[in-house]
């Protein structure tokens, strides 16, 4: 999760000022000798130190061409097809050599075509906006053209932006803004767009080049101006104060990447990723529209001195209609990654015969540790240590059988996904690490103690990321856990280091010379006990559950030049899983037969109906490219949605009503277990229903069921013994 969170916080400042401000004059943007030679330098590290290795030769420079126009004009908008054919032409053939000569000046020309056409077009919608716009229409927008071409000529590009400021106009429509506010509101957004063009510097030109260059090898390999570098240091010292959240810009929103355990946001647990923030507002002040500001800007905005509210107003990922607004307030603290720590509850299950199984849920936020605690002052603590405690509180309390949930992990300290894995095995290879030389490292859990021998499930989602999917991957390989979840886990399986260039730039020089970036490239991979990597595919569940993740591009194989699945020859691996005969040789029956009675629950249970319900309505929702730009039709639209939501809280409310007994258990606190009536102490399930906590956690309850099966199929399916007698006894 640390090298995501250093993925983040990529742009720079621009604050939007007064319509009719005096015109300001454009600078003259070129390339410097410095950044010729971090560009040099950047294609060196690319082709020596990038995981996958590839000659730049190798490279489609059309494509680069192309990512580097759509990341200045997100909407593809303000360019026109022949522009990008006149690049293609103008450039293609010859940008190698130029990348290697360490020239520039493709890129700045290419902005500044940009810059002109943008500047133009803002004078247009400012002109078009003093006129009268029409509602009443049958014509419709498709607002993600992501994968369309850019307009023809002027006169596509015209009707073009007629349908976009209609849709963008109805936004505020909907949310009660009368039309004079709503105009106003898009000419300030315009306005803003015409300063940042303005006053557009020169590194942020050839930061947004280089990483696109950077991310024909994979997403999360990035170039980093040194304001950007600057920006990366200031997110990891302790002093930080915000929301915890990583954000990111995607397509002109200021976008959540990922919520911080132990953070403000993870903590009241409003924000979700991919909720996208429009406005930003301080205590007592006017919201401030944040729609293509810059990402260094808001970053700003949100954060702030200890103690202060910040009020976030977003567009919910799950929103049915992209006019949909949330306002979240949050109060900043200092963010702590060992904040939000691991926690378990026991669920009392009911068996066939209608006794109570107490089965336990450890639920781990993160993969967090002591690393720098004792110099700043923190309590030593680990994901480890934490939950080899709670395990043992669980077993005194008699559970039969755990579940793991990781479905909100995205990862964390690779050291602490060995030592977890370890709790669970005696001793072998929890996770293989392959460098970009070839070099290839094996991370054994040395430890032959077992916290816990019992039957073991792990809760996944695609949410799961890197040391997640470290972990359920090696229980899985090594047979010791059921994974039960989405269709697949996220597929980060992939290492990235920062090179500052300044070590290389000027050595021998002191460091004297001018401020220098860095280059963020991916340069290991992992790989399983097994020898596949989790990369792309990630951790494929047992026994898998219906989600609406499924239609949500937020998986590793969503993203563009994702590396892809392989994998390495393990030839020990055999002889090592030999040694864990737990269900070794019953792994197809013993599924097949767990399987059979949760898809048959999963087919009759009323729960389940509901899911599926809500899935097919978002399906549906994900489907539809092409929005109204008629007022009525989407006010109508959109009271069907609200009449909809509402009624799956009902049906929501009601369902929770059946929720298992649970009790809850802390860390550092009296061993004496809270009683709660319900589980409602978990976090909600994302059902698109709003983002009140409801209770109901479909995943998490069939989960204990599947695990009630596998106690009463008896303990010796756990001491390598035939299922066959024990399906009879099940019957």
């Amino acid at each position: 999760m640390t090298q995501r969170l250093l993925a983040t916080l990529l742009a720079t400042f621009l604050l939007a000022s007064s319509f009719g401000m005096a015109e300001v004059k454009r600078p003259d943007l070129a390339p410097t000798p410095t950044m010729a030679a971090e560009a040099r330098l950047l294609v060196s590290l690319l082709e020596q130190a990038h995981f996958a290795g590839t000659p730049i030769n190798q490279l489609d420079f059309d494509h680069l061409l192309r990512d580097f126009m759509a990341s200045l004009d997100h909407h593809r908008l303000f360019f026109t097809e022949a522009d990008r054919v006149h690049f293609s032409q103008k450039y293609a053939a010859r940008l190698e050599n130029e990348l290697r000569r360490g020239n520039l000046e493709p890129a700045f020309d290419i902005f500044k075509t940009y810059r002109e056409r943008a500047l133009a077009r803002v004078d247009w919608i400012v002109q078009r906006l003093e006129g009268d716009i029409v509602f009443d229409t049958d014509r419709q927008y498709q607002v993600d053209r992501r994968k369309l071409p850019w307009p023809t000529d002027a006169a596509e590009a015209d009707e073009l932006w007629e349908r976009r400021l209609t849709y963008e106009m109805l936004a505020d429509l909907l949310n009660d803004e009368a039309v004079d506010e709503a105009k106003n509101n898009v000419s300030r957004r315009y306005e803003r767009l015409k300063r940042t063009l303005i006053e557009t510097e020169a590194d942020e030109v050839q930061e947004i080049f280089l990483s696109s260059l950077s991310k024909l090898y994979d997403p999360h390999s990035s170039f980093l101006s040194a304001s950007t570098l600057e920006d990366f240091s200031i997110s990891m010292r302790l002093s930080l104060v915000g929301i915890g959240a990583q954000l990111t810009s995607e397509d002109g929103y200021c976008t959540i990447r990922e919520l911080i355990p132990g953070g403000p946001a993870s903590l009241d647990n409003q924000l979700r990723p991919n909720d996208r923030i429009v406005a930003v507002a301080q205590e007592g002040q006017e919201p401030v529209d944040v729609i293509d500001m810059r990402l260094r800007r808001v970053v700003e905005m949100i954060r702030g001195e200890k103690g202060t509210t910040v009020h976030l107003t977003v567009i919910p990922a799950d929103a049915a209609d992209s006019s949909t607004r949330r306002v979240i307030s949050l109060v900043r603290d200092e963010i702590r990654l060992t904040a939000s720590r691991a926690q378990a509850t026991i669920h009392e299950v009911p068996t066939q015969d209608g006794t109570l199984l107490p089965i336990g849920v450890i639920s781990i936020p993160s993969f967090y540790g002591s690393v720098g605690a004792e110099r700043a002052g923190q309590t030593k603590t680990s994901t480890t240590d934490d939950v080899e405690e709670l395990i043992g509180l669980l077993k005194k309390a008699g559970v039969e059988a755990l579940v793991l949930d990781l479905r909100r992990n995205g990862g964390g300290l690779l050291s602490e996904a060995i030592r977890l894995t370890g709790l669970f095995i005696e001793t072998g290879p929890v996770v293989r690490v392959k460098s970009s030389d070839g070099g290839l490292r094996v991370d054994p859990d040395k430890n032959p103690n077992v916290a816990y021998s019992g039957p073991l499930g792990i809760l996944v989602s695609r949410n799961s990321a890197s040391a997640s999917e470290i972990v359920a991957g090696a229980l899985q390989n090594y047979d010791r856990a059921l994974i039960l979840g989405e269709t697949s886990t996220h597929g980060k399986g992939t290492v990235q280091a920062i090179f500052e260039l300044e070590n290389y730039l000027f050595r021998g020089f002191g460091r004297g010379g001018p401020k220098t970036g860095a280059a963020k490239m991916t340069v290991q991979k992992f790989y399983l006990p097994n020898g596949q990597s989790t990369q792309n595919r990630g951790v494929i569940p047992d026994i898998t559950f219906p989600s609406f993740n499924e239609y949500l591009p937020i998986g590793e194989s969503d993203l563009p030049n994702a590396l892809m699945w392989d994998t390495i020859a393990v030839d020990d691996w055999e002889e090592e899983r030999a040694r864990f005969p737990i269900r070794s040789q019953l792994q197809s029956e013993l599924l097949d037969h767990l399987t059979e009675r949760s898809k048959t629950r999963q087919a009759k249970a009323e729960e389940f109906k509901f899911l599926h319900r809500n899935i097919e309505w978002l399906r549906e929702k994900q489907e539809q490219k092409l929005i109204s730009l008629n007022l009525e039709q989407r006010r109508a639209q959109r009271e069907q949605d609200t009449l909809f939501r509402e009624q799956m809280k009902e049906v929501s409310a009601e369902l929770t009503n059946y929720a298992f007994p649970t009790r809850k258990f802390f860390l550092d606190e009296t061993p004496e277990p809270e009683e709660i009536e319900a589980d409602d102490d978990l976090e909600t399930a994302n059902l698109g229903l709003g983002r009140e906590d409801s209770g109901l956690d479909i995943h998490l309850r069939e989960s204990l069921r599947i695990l009630t099966d596998l106690v009463e199929l008896g303990e010796p399916i756990w001491r390598d013994a035939t299922i066959t007698a024990q399906k009879a006894n099940a019957k």
